[in-house]
């Protein structure tokens, strides 16, 4: 059978979801972040801003000045 990969919001839809495949006897694995939780929301948000317009462009020549 195939491979699924979830992506639970939170941790209660990730406690509901490991509940519901433990009643069914449905082998699954769990894999921790490397990344502390608050830098993942960190990087998140400065992306959803950059897809927002909200960034600031340098130009490499002004980096030197």
């Amino acid at each position: 059978m195939g491979i699924l990969i979830a992506h639970p919001e939170n941790k209660e839809k990730s406690d509901a979801l490991k509940a519901f495949m433990k009643a069914l006897k449905i082998q699954f694995e769990e894999e921790k972040s490397a990344y502390d939780p608050e830098f993942e929301k960190k990087i998140k948000r400065s992306k959803e801003d950059f897809e927002a317009g909200k960034f600031k462009a340098i130009k490499t020549d002004d980096l030197w000045k």
